[in-house]
């Protein structure tokens, strides 16, 4: 297996990772109507460093990581938006 390949992989891997660790969450708050256990501070600061990630991504044109950190920023967004909903 090529350096590239593994390489590829492993980030495939990762964002699939930081992608769907916010999913498990986000239903939680859906189902319950109830984001009262969710931290306002971090999730802001979390939702602020996938921006970052993305501007950096744009900034190198690396599309792998615009992508993997748009969606996780769409993913941690929800959660944020869900927790100013149901205060």
């Amino acid at each position: 297996m090529s350096a590239t390949l593994a390489a590829n992989i492993i980030g495939t891997l990762a964002a699939l990772c930081s992608i769907s660790s916010f999913a498990p969450q986000a239903v939680k708050i859906w189902r319950e109507k109830d984001a009262s256990a969710v931290s306002l501070k971090t999730y802001s600061l979390t939702v602020s460093c996938f921006v970052l990630w993305v501007a950096y991504g744009v900034l190198i044109k690396a599309w792998p990581l615009i992508v993997a950190n748009g969606c996780a920023l769409v993913m941690a967004s929800l959660v944020l938006v869900m927790k100013w909903r149901f205060r």
